[in-house]
């Protein structure tokens, strides 16, 4: 099948959202990554992956079912979604009579083939499931949050005694400041030095996440928890319920949301546009979720974008680069759907008698996709005509 005619730049514009609708894809890419996954511990798993960004995000695009214990699953997929962070889900039984038990662990996937060994009942353990040795990502992304917890604990603490201490003019107190002040700056100047030295990984952009901003001390209970509002942002659903806290109305409530939407992607804009591009779907999904329409339009700059590679984003870029690509005589992609009466329609399989197959792509509420269609339906009726 071969692409027989050109449309116009105006064209093109108009059909582009049009087209993002249709199950198949332009791309230039061709390398698949693999992961293999040996099952151990258990009698048998169902192992599925789903993506955490994108358009499948937290649904299941690839499932093994009864992988044995002892035996090695294969998961491949296309480069085009990565990087990206995905769930594992594990659906085991211990024994054949068992009913089967769910677990999850995520990765992270960005250049390299995996090898995960893994006991589904501690796969977030690292003495039980572990990667291959030269494994990258998921390695240095585990031992940093193993590492930040460990100071996060003691900072938390100390965070804790000065939100709730009731003399903040005491020099115990001011002690507490100095003490947490010093702990603070330590534990920054360590993520930064991990930033450097991990760099060339991806996973690298989500260490900024976890700076500790300076907080103001001073001031009542009320202020200084309004203060480690503005500048919280460790862990994005504890940060979000922050504000939460003091949504007394749902007026109110939409209100903060939105700001916290704002303050987040603001912060998330200085790293790597995939990361902030998340940023902006994690909010994007809880202002429909609870059809909170003044968070949506503070998202429209965002989303259009060119630079937050949002899930539409992503996904404009990639029909875009796939456009580039389709020039007359090119050979069209082919396209897989249901046809009028329900059965399965396959561009490269059809055999209609004829040379040339046009194929249009339009919207009903398309002014001019109608005047097309209709002019068309005409000449369908009498070609001769």
């Amino acid at each position: 099948m071969r692409i027989i005619s050109d449309y116009t730049p105006s064209k093109i514009k108009k059909f582009i959202l049009v087209l993002i609708i249709f199950t198949f894809c332009f791309s230039t890419r061709s390398q698949d990554f693999t992961i293999n996954i040996h099952l151990r511990g258990v009698y048998e798993s169902k192992i599925s992956l789903l993506p955490l960004s994108g358009p499948n995000v937290l649904k299941t695009v690839l499932t093994v079912e009864g992988v044995k214990n002892g035996d090695t699953a294969t998961l491949k997929f296309p480069e085009e979604n990565f990087p990206g962070e995905f769930v594992l889900r594990f659906d085991y039984k211990e024994n054949p009579a068992s009913t089967p038990y769910p677990s999850e662990k995520r990765i992270i996937v960005n250049d390299q083939d995996l090898e995960l060994w893994v006991h589904p009942v501690f796969c977030n353990n690292t003495d039980s499931t572990w990667f291959q040795e030269d494994e990258r990502e998921n390695t240095a992304f585990i031992n940093f949050s193993r590492e930040n917890a460990r100071q996060k604990q003691m900072i938390g603490l100390l965070q804790n005694f000065l939100l709730g201490y009731d003399d903040p003019n005491s020099t115990f107190y001011t002690n507490g400041i100095a003490e947490y002040e010093k702990r603070r700056l330590a534990s920054n100047q360590w993520i930064n030095d991990q930033i450097r030295q991990y760099k060339t990984l991806f996973v690298s952009n989500m260490f900024g996440f976890q700076h500790i901003p300076a907080i103001d001390w001073k001031g009542s209970e009320a202020d200084r928890k309004q203060s480690l509002r503005d500048n919280y942002f460790e862990g994005m659903d504890g940060y979000v319920n922050l504000y939460g806290e003091l949504a007394t109305t749902t007026a109110l409530r939409d209100s903060l949301f939105t700001l916290a939407g704002k303050n987040a992607i603001e912060k998330a804009k200085n790293g790597d546009p995939l990361v902030s591009g998340w940023m902006v779907d994690y909010f994007f999904r809880g202002y429909e979720s609870f059809n909170i329409q003044a968070g949506i339009k503070m998202l429209e700059p965002y989303l259009d974008d060119p630079d937050c590679l949002t899930t539409k984003r992503q996904e404009i870029n990639r029909r875009l680069e796939g456009i580039k690509s389709r020039v007359k005589g090119s050979p069209a992609p082919d396209i897989v759907m249901q046809d009028s009466d329900n059965n399965p329609f396959i561009l490269s399989s059809y055999q209609g008698g004829k040379n040339n197959i046009l194929i249009l792509f339009w919207s009903a509420d398309c002014v001019h996709c109608k005047e097309t269609t209709d002019k068309l339906y005409r000449w369908y009726q009498d070609p001769v005509a």
